[in-house]
Order: structure tokens, then sequence, then C-alpha cells
């Protein structure tokens, strides 16, 4: 009996470290291979990038190239998010009538637990709506959204106060104006549900968002911004509290 015993434990604990491993070996193998998906689109508008920077006097933007170029592999794809020294260098899509899809799928639609960043579906990124809301997921390799945590850092904010967003259409800087975190779950007191903010119905809507983001800022950015200005929402998973959000927002400034 003791030895029956010993057996069913041996297999057992045998069981448990054959799904660990494969599981450890499948987000690898997935982290791998999304990074070389990327790496692959980023190569394209880093090309463009640097034709830019050496045309700086033509009226052309060789970036809306790259990315009508990227459109015609999927045309989901809305823009285009960079943030320096940081590893947020992504396409942005949307899909409005399966809102989540790029929540498992990858800019080629494959199923992916790495998703790729998109944009909330009730946001129109032509009009454009008044508050943009991208979600990107936090991956413990680094990838997608997960550097949004270094502006948890007041000083990674003082020397980074600015990143890029591209349309189709034009590029853009975005200056942020609050860093924040709280949590998504329902019912939760202190829980701001940001993303629920599109399309301001009044000025006084408007402020009192913007008010509402700076009060829960992490830290005072010195910028605000007033009925008018385009906002970009970047939303993230935070692993410091359950069901926790890492949010950064900004205003649209300048092409």
């Amino acid at each position: 009996m003791k030895k029956v015993l010993q057996t069913i434990l041996i297999l057992f604990f045998l069981g448990m470290f054959l799904v660990s491993g494969y599981f450890i070996f499948d987000y690898f193998w997935q982290s791998a291979k999304q990074e070389l998906l990327y790496s692959s689109l980023t190569d394209v508008i880093e090309e463009a990038q640097n034709k830019q920077v050496s045309s700086a006097e033509s009226e052309e933007d060789p970036m809306l190239d790259a990315l009508a170029e990227l459109s015609k592999q999927n045309d989901d794809l809305v823009g285009w998010i960079r943030m320096e020294d940081t590893n947020v260098n992504y396409p942005v899509v949307q899909s409005i009538d399966e809102p989540n899809f790029y929540l498992h799928h990858d800019f080629e639609k494959n199923e992916a637990n790495f998703g790729c960043p998109y944009l909330q579906e009730n946001c129109d990124i032509d009009k454009p709506s008044d508050n943009l809301v991208v979600y990107g997921h936090h991956m413990k390799d680094g990838s997608m959204f997960a550097d949004l945590e270094k502006y948890s850092d007041e000083e990674f904010f003082q020397s980074h106060p600015t990143f890029d967003f591209y349309t189709l259409t034009k590029g853009y800087s975005y200056e942020i104006i609050a860093v924040f975190k709280t949590t998504a779950t329902v019912g939760d007191d202190s829980a701001f549900y940001y993303h629920e903010f599109v399309d301001a119905a009044s000025p006084e809507d408007f402020d009192e968002y913007v008010s509402t983001c700076k009060a829960h800022s992490l830290y005072d950015t010195g910028v605000t911004a007033s009925y008018g200005d385009t906002l970009l929402t970047l939303s993230t998973c935070d692993y410091t509290r359950t069901n926790g959000r890492m949010v950064v927002v900004a205003k649209r400034t300048a092409s």
C-alpha cells in the first residue's frame, strides 16, 4: 500500500511538473513569435521615420505611406503609438463589431495572449472623439503596454512628458496631463471608470473628467486640458491591486 501511495505521489508531481513546463514553454514560445511579428512591423515604421528625418523639408510624410502599407495587411489599423525609451512602439487597431477581439488576437488576427493595442469600439479616430481610449496588455516580458508602469516614477515623466501617436492621416504629439492607478472592479467606491468618458456632453463635462484624472494622478504634471482638446487615454493592467489599472492620460498638442 505504501509503495502504491508513493507511486501515485510521484506520478502526481511528475504530471504537475510536465504541465507547468508546458505552460512555461508556451509562454516563451508565444513571446518569441510576437516579438518577431511586431519587430517586422516596427522595421517598416523605422524605415519611414528615417526617411522623414532625411527629407525634413519635404511636405510628404513617409510615415503615412508606411501606415497605408500596413493597413493593407490589416484594415483594422487606425494608427501607431510610440513612446521614447519604452517598449511601446506598436500599431493600434480597432474592431467595432467584436470590441475585445484584439485582447487575444495579434495584428495578423491570429489567436495570441499578447493581443495587440486597440482602440475602444465607441471611439471615433477620424472625428475625433474627445477621448480616445487605447488598451494594451501588461506582459511579464515587458512587451505591449507593460512600460506604462515607468510613468509611476515622476522622474521618468519629467524626462518623457510627451509621446507620439500617428493616425492614418496625420502624426501628433501628445502631452501627458495625468498618470494614475485605479481599479476596474464594479461597485468599488474607489474605482474611476475613465473608459466611460468618450465625448463630452458639455464643456463642464469635459472639465470634470480632466479634474478627476488630475485628482487621481500620482503626481502633478503641471499640465491640464480644456474643452476642445483631444485626449488620448492609455490603459493597461496594474498588478499591485486586485483588478487594477495603470492609466496615462494625455492631450494632443501639435503635428
